[in-house]
């Protein structure tokens, strides 16, 4: 009897199984077209451009070889993985706030800050292409200070620079820069944009990042990377999107409010430059 109890068990299963495959073949469908998910970080990267992917069917946007834009995507970086220091040398806690640091001296004082940090991108990208009259930030006070009047007559360096940048960051701060950039539609928005905000009613402080990436499909979607300095005086660190997690990447089309880690903007908060 067990040989024959066995043979109809067998039976029995093998059609069962053939019942289950046939009424549900999307299941297996499904399982065939999962695919990995992006890995962002390529932690050999010494770059901006060389330490993060692209999203898939995305392509960087061409820049001139001595435009911001590509000085910006050029930026060098720490290793993979290191913290953001303070000016005193304290470790900021990463609480899924940004995915690189990057590498670049910010001294011993607190003056290094959001709109510092902007401005002094803005000035070492002039000075590496000798366009010292163009160095040039409003004060809080309404006036202007700029690299050449400063040096009165000194030849420009590295140091003098660095002297010149701090005298800028004592007496400048995220309001002197709002008004000194010029506001665009966010739709135009490019490598070397802003965007900033004055202090909201009741705060003495505001916020400033800034675009230092940006890519494209082929359907014109747009994709872009923001990085920021904080306060006290940091590091600049390239930014985590909380929407996705581990990502650099922001979509352009992000509706009326851009929400980063630690401040949010609006749409119609993006200045520049020029």
């Amino acid at each position: 009897m067990k040989p024959l109890l066995y043979g109809i068990l067998m039976i029995v299963s093998v059609a069962s199984c053939q019942t289950k495959e046939s009424s549900e073949p999307s299941k297996i469908n499904e399982k065939t077209t999962v695919k990995e998910p992006i890995s962002w970080i390529i932690s050999t990267g010494k770059t901006i451009e060389t330490r993060f992917n692209t999203p898939e069917g995305f392509t960087r946007i061409n820049s001139e070889g001595s435009s911001f834009e590509l000085y910006l995507r050029n930026l060098p970086l720490k290793a993979d993985g290191s913290e953001v220091k303070t000016f005193s040398g304290e470790i900021k806690p990463n609480y899924q706030t940004y995915l690189a640091v990057v590498d670049l001296p910010i001294g011993k004082k607190d003056l290094h800050q959001c709109a510092d940090a902007i401005m002094r991108l803005r000035a070492d990208y002039l000075f590496s292409q000798a366009r010292f009259k163009e160095i040039s930030f409003r004060q809080a006070s309404g006036k202007t200070i700029s690299y050449t009047t400063w040096l009165a007559g000194r030849t420009p360096n590295q140091t003098n620079l660095w002297t010149y940048l701090e005298t800028v960051f004592n007496t400048a701060n995220t309001t002197s820069l709002n008004q000194q950039l010029t506001t665009k539609p966010v739709e135009s928005l490019e490598i070397g944009d802003v965007f900033i905000t004055g202090p909201p009613r009741g705060q003495s402080y505001g916020h400033a990042i800034i675009v230092v990436d940006k890519c494209i499909d082929k359907a014109g979607k747009v994709k872009f990377m923001l990085a920021q300095s904080y306060m006290p005086a940091q590091e600049i660190q390239i930014l985590d999107n909380p929407a996705t997690p581990g990502c650099p990447w922001y979509d352009l089309d992000f509706g009326q409010n851009l929400d980063t880690p630690e401040w949010d903007f609006t749409s119609n908060q993006l200045k520049s430059f020029e």
